[in-house]
């Protein structure tokens, strides 16, 4: 009973721990979210930038499955391309061990309580939570979830029993152990295994740290644990990728070759590696008080050595990945405007880049379909057929983006996030709805060109060259909100969407003026009240272009 017992006690001290990372790694993420996005889109011009990126990020976050699952959703929305990818992924690769080395030296240091940093940074965190500024609450909430994990580490060392206390188990491990290089495999698949049920290498991390403290395992067997954990951390990006496009599945394999690359020549030189490690770590390795620096150590090391022979083959691991994923040109062609992955793994912040692309590709949609609209329009001796069906299959796009990405920014909103994070979803949720409605009026528009043809309805050259001109103004309205999804919205922008929308209005009161004056003089009515809701149509969309700029105002407040 008492075995049981210490069991639960040791899952509750890493539901602690993996609480407290949660926790952090989403304060700060809320505290620093824009920069992190800002980072990942201009700092990976290069395979070194990238990996000065996964670095920094992972660094940051605490999280290489955060970054490298943020980098398979980056590639799915097209924000990253392969090559800056695996860059990216190199680096969050190096940034995960930086956690190996706050365990190994605050955490499992005999000489440290840990207590004396976990307690005041709760205390600390907690009045700040009760703060109005939100700044204020989320650096609270991560100086808690800092508190948290460190008060985890110090449940953990203290359950973990000591080999001492427990030679007959102790016994059992010893004859794992006894295999010569068949146990480095076996405790290699045993880190697999283990990173794989905990979905978090920094769990499966420090678990091998506090069996080795303990001495329930020596250097080479938990060496092996870590080179298992590397190839089990590529499972939680594979699992990302399963609902996305190829060319993030690209990014997930070429996450796992990397990966699997570097575990397979180590095993080569394996004896001969632990030993460099251990020439230039001091401490004794036969004391188990010293292993945790010696595998901290020994996991940068292998991080780095292996990005330092695989970063010249970035081209080479990309095109591997593109023979092994090819495109289904087919699929692509159905799928012209590519969906959102349908998972959204708890990164909070970082999952707004993704359906910040979402949006710009919907609002391209909407020029497309208006412009189609027009050449309908301007071609009444043409068989139009095609493009009608074109035109017909993009308004159905727009109603599944329009499914997707609420769904997808819902999912967002229940996520941890910022004040400005949660302000840009709810503005992103309203824009959706807008754009949305613009493609469902350029359809009609298109079925209302159809229906003048076949009712051979015609209209003066005069009249029809008003059209033109009024779509030149809903169009140039159309491209401007497109070129503000992009950027900050400034007061004068502002002001010209206003002025825009004005002009539309003016120009529709003038035109149908001039539509019933003619209806009196000539009697023609069924063409110019055709003529009119053509023009409705545009004032129409008019309305919601304007509604998207109040939306981006909403949003920079």
């Amino acid at each position: 009973m008492s075995a049981i017992f210490a069991v639960f006690e040791i899952l509750g001290s890493l539901g602690v721990f993996l609480f407290g990372m949660k926790v952090m790694s989403e304060g700060v993420q809320k505290v620093a979210g824009e920069r992190l996005r800002s980072i990942m889109g201009s700092m990976t011009k290069n395979r070194f930038y990238g990996v000065m990126t996964g670095l920094l990020v992972t660094t940051i976050v605490q999280s290489s499955s955060a970054t490298t699952v943020m980098v398979v959703s980056f590639v799915n929305a097209q924000l990253l391309r392969l090559r800056q990818a695996i860059g990216v992924i190199m680096g969050a690769n190096l940034g995960t061990t930086t956690t190996f080395w706050i365990i190994s030296y605050l955490g499992l240091s005999a000489k440290f309580s840990l207590t004396s940093i976990a307690l005041p940074s709760i205390g600390l965190g907690l009045p700040m939570l009760f703060f109005n500024r939100a700044r204020i609450r989320d650096s609270g909430e991560t100086l808690i979830g800092f508190g948290l994990l460190f008060l985890g580490l110090d449940l953990l060392k203290n359950n973990v029993p000591d080999v001492k206390a427990n030679p007959d188990a102790f016994a059992f491990v010893q004859q794992l152990t006894g295999f010569g290089f068949g146990s480095i495999i076996l405790f290699l698949i045993f880190g697999i295994l283990l990173t794989v049920m905990v979905q978090s290498s920094s769990v499966a991390g420090a678990i091998t740290l506090a069996l080795a403290s303990k001495g329930w395992i020596d250097f080479p067997t938990a060496a092996a644990i870590i080179l298992g954990e590397n190839i089990g951390t590529t499972i939680t990006a594979v699992l990302a990728s399963l609902g996305a496009n190829t060319h993030a599945k690209r990014a997930a394999a070429a996450h796992l070759i990397f990966n699997l690359t570097g575990v397979l020549w180590i095993l080569l030189v394996f004896n001969y590696f632990i030993g460099i490690v251990d020439s230039i770590m001091p401490g004794d390795i036969n004391d188990a008080s010293h292993l945790p620096e010696h595998l901290a150590l020994f996991h940068s090391m292998f991080n780095f050595c292996n990005i330092c022979l695989l970063i010249n083959f970035v081209p080479q691991i990309s095109k591997l990945v593109q023979k092994l994923l090819p495109v289904n040109q087919a699929k692509e062609s159905e799928e012209r405007f590519p969906y959102l992955s349908g998972k959204i793994i708890h990164t909070g912040e970082l999952n707004i880049a993704e359906a910040q692309n979402e949006v710009a590709r919907m609002a391209e949609l909407t020029e497309e379909m208006f412009r189609g609209f027009i050449e309908v329009y301007d071609n009444p001796d043409k068989d139009m057929g095609d493009l009608v069906k074109k035109l017909k299959n993009l308004e159905e796009i727009s109603d599944q983006y329009d499914i997707d990405l609420t769904d997808y920014l819902i999912r967002c909103s229940t996520d941890q996030l910022s004040v400005h994070g949660a302000v840009q979803v709810t503005a992103m949720m309203r824009i959706v709805t807008e754009l949305e409605d613009i493609c469902d009026w350029s359809y009609r528009l298109v079925l209302l060109a159809q229906r003048k043809y076949r009712k051979k309805r015609k209209l003066p050259s005069k009249t029809r060259q008003e059209i033109r001109e009024y779509s030149e103004q809903v169009l140039d309205f159309i491209q401007f909100y497109r070129q503000k999804l992009k950027g900050p919205l400034s007061a004068k922008d502002m002001e010209i969407a206003k002025e825009m929308e004005a002009n539309i209005g003016k120009s529709l009161s003038s035109l149908r003026r001039k539509a019933v004056k003619r209806i009196q003089e000539s009697g023609e009515i069924k063409a110019e009240m055709l003529y009119i809701d053509i023009l409705s149509h545009f004032e129409k969309i008019g309305n919601h272009a304007f509604n998207i700029f109040q939306a981006l105002e909403h949003r920079a407040m």
